[in-house]
């Protein structure tokens, strides 16, 4: 009986998975090609055309070694039967057919390219003087079997009688033997690939050389590029001795030079911007110095006097005009206070007249005494008296913003400002740049990377960048937050 098999759902056949995705044709050319850089790209392209070009000389080799081999089969087999028909015609004289066949196959044994085989009157083999030796065996075995079957003719074959004396006395029997002929062919080509392999990589390692040294300015052409990203607009690139590299190369030290332009006078432009902003900010607090609190001060000293003159006056009328003046010194001192604040804002009165270190510390002081939870600690040493008003205030505004950053959203344990001058030196000059570096770091929870960054901290780039300074915040989340601020003050000799 027959069976019937019911697969079972489990045993549903899987959808096929293959080519996996590594292994697709748009990932292996990106991983093969694309992802590679142009030196590599080239000896690609070159190892593939040498491939070719070996498969090509490969094949055209086999193709004459085959042609070659079969003339030589065919000559051999042609001398072969001349030889035997001279043999029988000098021979052919009153002598014992063994005999005759015996010295007719020593005639015959060093016929190359063709084996040989005498046969009696009966059909049957002598035994040959000239056969094949084992060296001979080992030298024809050398060319493998996949080369001998493209290289090897058809077997061909011929049986010649042997008539002596218009007697039939034996036979000789041609057989095509190409396997010293292919084994030869065999040698020369593992000679000539192996001179092509050699001077193939020979000639990669060279082109591996002659690319590195054709191409190296455009490794030189992508660090100009980051520096560009980095900002550094004075980078300039040797100009090459190839044309289509030098223009690329002109180019970029033309863009270059543009940008350094372009920098220089942005950062001139800002800093008049800067320079303008304090000389009004500085106008505008000497007139509310000079102008606003001299009145408020006279309209609480009428305030005062009208006090002293109502005492003079009956209970009633007295009282009311007491309120009335304690409402207005209440005013007076409100305005007084918002005065000191915008005063304070605008431009702290003590700018220019107290060294800096001593108006960051009583800063600091003053923070400290506000939040006794935190621990400040300023360390600012062997600085000048005064770097300017553009540079005093922005230090001075900078470490007032830091320090408002960190009380409101930090939720630090430990706060610590360092101001310091430092010497770096310039490129090409034999001065050193002195710079003025103010850090404020703290051990709160950070600032979360997704969060974009405030006014008060674009404000305070803001600044530094009009001074050609460099601001950067150095945080992550539940690792603290420093903030480095680096302005130039000018070349200095080192």
């Amino acid at each position: 009986m027959g069976r019937t098999f019911i697969r079972a759902p489990s045993e549903s056949p899987m959808p096929s998975r293959w080519p996996p995705t590594w292994l697709s044709a748009p990932a292996l050319s990106h991983a093969l090609w694309h992802g590679r850089s142009v030196r590599a790209q080239l000896l690609i392209v070159f190892v593939v055309i040498d491939v070719i070009a070996g498969l090509v000389a490969g094949a055209v080799t086999i193709l004459q070694a085959r042609a070659s081999t079969r003339v030589e089969i065919a000559a051999s087999m042609e001398l072969a039967e001349l030889l035997v028909s001279e043999a029988v015609a000098l021979m052919q004289q009153e002598i014992p057919a063994e005999k005759f066949l015996g010295d007719l196959s020593s005639q015959l044994r060093l016929v190359r390219h063709v084996r040989i085989v005498v046969k009696d009157a009966t059909g049957s083999p002598l035994v040959p003087r000239g056969a094949v030796s084992a060296s001979d065996t080992a030298r024809d075995d050398r060319a493998p079997a996949w080369f001998a079957a493209l290289i090897a003719p058809p077997i061909a074959s011929r049986d010649m009688p042997v008539i002596v004396n218009a007697a039939r006395v034996g036979s000789v029997e041609i057989v095509a033997e190409p396997r010293d002929e292919i084994a030869e062919a065999w040698g020369n080509t593992v000679a000539l690939a192996a001179v092509a392999l050699g001077v193939n990589i020979l000639v990669i390692g060279i082109l591996y050389i002659l690319f590195g040294r054709v191409l190296g300015p455009l490794s030189g052409i992508i660090r100009g590029l980051a520096d560009l990203e980095q900002r550094n607009y004075r980078v300039r690139l040797p100009r090459p001795r190839a044309k289509e590299l030098a223009a690329i190369t002109d180019r970029f030290n033309a863009l270059a030079q543009a940008l350094d332009a372009l920098r220089a006078e942005n950062e001139k432009l800002n800093h008049r911007l800067i320079t303008a902003q304090h000389d009004e900010r500085r106008r505008t607090a000497l007139e509310l110095h000079d102008e606003v609190g001299p009145n408020l001060f006279g309209l609480k000293a009428n305030a005062a006097s009208i006090a002293t003159a109502a005492a003079s006056l009956e209970d009633q009328a007295a009282r009311k005009m007491t309120e009335r003046v304690r409402d207005m010194l209440a005013i007076i001192e409100r305005l007084q206070s918002i005065n000191r604040s915008m005063l304070n804002r605008l431009r702290p009165m003590a700018l220019g007249h107290v060294p800096l270190r001593e108006i960051l510390c009583e800063l600091v002081r003053d923070r400290a005494r506000q939040y006794p939870q935190i621990d400040f600690s300023i360390s600012a040493h062997n600085l000048t008296r005064s770097y300017g008003d553009s540079v005093d205030l922005t230090i001075y505004r900078c470490t007032q913003e830091s320090l408002t950053n960190v009380i409101r959203h930090a939720q630090a344990k430990h706060v610590t400002i360092e101001l310091a001058e430092a010497m770096v030196e310039a490129n090409g000059s034999a001065n050193g740049v002195l710079q003025l570096a103010l850090t404020v770091r703290d051990d709160g929870r950070g600032i979360d990377p997704s969060v974009p960054p405030g006014f008060g901290l674009r404000g305070m780039q803001e600044r530094v960048q009009a001074l050609s300074g460099s601001c950067k915040v150095d945080s992550a989340s539940g690792c603290g937050t420093s903030i480095r601020i680096v302005i130039p003050l000018g070349e200095k000799r080192s």
